[in-house]
């Protein structure tokens, strides 16, 4: 099994689709990663050789901010906005959509479940 970035990736998929398993590789950067290693987009993950796997993870090392930091990335430019207070980041703060969705309805996801309110008749 191949450890890549902190990160045991399939062994039986294509390449270009187990480094998607990455956090912070997509589909655009697993095909460039293939391209500047130059590894055919064919190749499974078990075929590849100890030097192969070993220039992969030296190009995301260099090139690419994945897992670990790229998480702590985001997670301070979400505390930033929440310090600053501003809009995005009070709605950051409540967990409410934070992109202009519709809220009446609808946003279960940011929301959690419906809470029932007392009171409140069904139509």
């Amino acid at each position: 099994m191949a450890r890549i970035a902190g990160v045991n990736i399939p062994t039986q998929k294509r390449v270009e689709i187990a480094l998607q398993y990455i956090h912070g590789i997509g589909p655009k950067f697993a095909k460039d990663i293939c391209t500047k290693v130059g590894i055919p987009a064919a190749r499974r993950v078990n075929q590849l050789t100890d030097a192969e796997v070993l220039q992969i993870r030296e190009a995301i090392d260099r090139d690419y901010v994945v897992e670990g930091d790229l998480r702590r990335e985001v997670a301070m430019n979400i505390k930033r906005l929440m310090d600053l207070a501003c809009y995005r980041g009070l709605r950051h703060r409540r967990g409410l959509p934070v992109r202009g969705q519709r809220t009446h309805t609808n946003a279960r996801t940011r929301k959690g479940p419906a809470k029932p309110i007392a009171g409140k008749k069904k139509t």
